[in-house]
């Protein structure tokens, strides 16, 4: 439930923040007229993420155990590679945001309402369809969907609140570091999720070694157990783990950390919170 509602809290921000500094904008400049369209495109983004998300639930059902396992390994790991271009690129850009937006807004208020629709629907659509495939992989991944589902929710409702706060310029933030900490957390979520769907290929008879196993610590830590649910839930974390999840984990977690971490703590320049501004304006510090 932890990882899902960071996972909630991380995209939900972002997309709040879209949303708030593109409203922003709007009112800065004038154009209160082209609000509709923004809204409608936020409306529509939303609609085809939680569309994606109820094909991803209920599209395989009918499918034999095999094609499941073989879908389910293999959108685990695409929810992987998003998770992780998401955490480096926000880690990467999160300073320069409002300044990208204001620009690609200003080309599509001159390209008339239509393009303002779709900006609104590109920029928040692609937070929700990766918050959609990793919610939905995170939810296979533990064997459960009401908690995670939850976690997801209360995450999204806190970004709401967050993102109303900067808007109103009563709440500042540190985005480098608020992405750089949440960052870290998620690579090790991510890679919980890489090793499960390995296994999901593993018992499609795609990958070899379903029965080698590099370690079973299954009489140390019950699968039944409240700790064993608190590690599978927040890390994905299975007692019994075959050698090529363990290669898989370590490949994936090792590297990537080393790397995040060299750009998010130790190659960014320092910077200040930036001063509040009068709404409508949206408080974030770099």
């Amino acid at each position: 439930m932890l990882a899902n509602f960071l996972i909630g809290l991380r995209e939900g921000l972002e997309a709040s923040l879209v949303i708030g500094i593109l409203v922003a904008y709007l009112v800065k400049v004038g154009r209160r007229d082209l609000l509709g369209p923004l809204w409608t495109g936020v409306a529509v983004a939303v609609a085809v993420s939680l569309g994606f998300g109820a094909a991803l639930t209920f599209g395989p059902k009918g499918l034999s155990f095999e094609a499941q396992e073989a879908i389910g390994g293999s959108l685990s790991i695409v929810a992987v590679g998003l998770l992780t271009w998401m955490i480096f690129f926000m880690g990467r850009t999160a300073r320069h945001m409002r300044a990208n937006l204001n620009a690609k807004l200003d080309d599509a208020i001159a390209a008339g309402r239509g393009a303002i629709v779709v900006a609104a629907l590109l920029a928040v659509g692609r937070e929700g369809l990766e918050t959609a495939l990793f919610l939905w992989a995170g939810a296979q991944a533990t064997g459960a969907t009401t908690r995670p589902l939850l976690g997801a929710v209360l995450g999204l409702a806190v970004a709401i609140g967050l993102g109303w706060a900067f808007y109103r310029g009563a709440l500042r933030l540190n985005l480098r570091l608020f992405f750089a900490w949440t960052g870290v957390f998620l690579v090790v979520v991510a890679g919980g999720v890489l090793a499960y769907g390995v296994h999901d290929l593993q018992e499609a008879g795609i990958l070899p070694g379903l029965h080698s196993l590099a370690f079973d610590v299954s009489a140390q830590v019950p699968p039944s157990s409240w700790y064993a649910t608190l590690l599978k839930g927040v890390f994905n974390f299975t007692p019994a783990t075959t050698w090529l999840q363990t290669i898989a984990w370590t490949l994936y977690v090792v590297p990537t950390l080393a790397f995040f971490v060299r750009g998010a703590w130790f190659s960014a320049t320092p910077s200040r919170p930036a001063t509040a501004a009068p709404a409508p304006s949206l408080a974030v510090a770099a």
